[in-house]
């Protein structure tokens, strides 16, 4: 009678402490999955400001450049797409996430190519709404690499706390999987070469 008293004291404390610690687990990671969707809202938000700054750029640009109508097209073109890409906060795989990159760097792309082409009309360059236009998509970029940067560190951060045992047990029964990070452009490492 004795044993099995001590075997039911003891499996109820071997479910109590199971429980405790998959509610400790859940709990941590709520916090950490809604860190990483926060921090995501935050660079949707700095891509969407943007988006925004560009036509208000394109349009000074015009009135300079209306034979650069190719490059202009160009920068609308690839905020439409990079625009329409959008990608879940609760399922940031990586695939969504190269296909979210790829239209970004498209729409970078195509900014760089209208700003060299801003190169043959000094007027512009010194139109003081062009300048303010420029200035504030100088920000915003750095405004995307802070932002981009912080979203990798909160998503490193429950990328190993996911992984880690026992969470990796917990974090399968509640279906939690592993984050995308963004990743630098092919190309990215090698400088480039700049001719006067």
């Amino acid at each position: 009678m004795k044993k099995s008293v001590i075997i039911l004291i003891v499996i109820a404390v071997l479910a109590i402490w199971g429980i405790s610690k998959s509610v400790g687990f859940k709990n941590n990671m709520v916090t950490m999955d809604e860190n990483v969707n926060g921090q995501w809202a935050q660079v949707e938000n700095v891509y969407q400001r943007r988006a925004d700054l560009i036509p208000n750029l394109v349009n000074t640009v015009k009135g300079y450049a209306e034979h650069e109508k190719s490059t202009l097209t160009g920068v609308i073109e690839a905020r439409a797409k990079a625009t329409s890409v959008n990608i879940n906060a609760g399922n940031l795989d990586a695939a969504g996430m190269k296909k979210f990159q790829a239209a970004q760097d498209g729409l970078s792309s195509a900014l760089s190519r209208l700003m060299v082409s801003v190169e043959r009309y000094p007027e512009l360059k010194a139109n003081q709404n062009f300048m303010n236009l420029q200035a504030q998509l100088e920000g915003t970029e750095n405004r995307i690499t802070v932002e981009r940067k912080k979203f990798n560190e909160s998503a490193k951060q429950y990328n190993i706390y996911i992984q880690k045992f026992p969470n990796s047990f917990f974090a399968g029964f509640y279906d939690y999987e592993k984050k995308a990070y963004f990743e630098a452009t092919k190309g990215s490492d090698k400088v480039p070469e700049v001719k006067f």
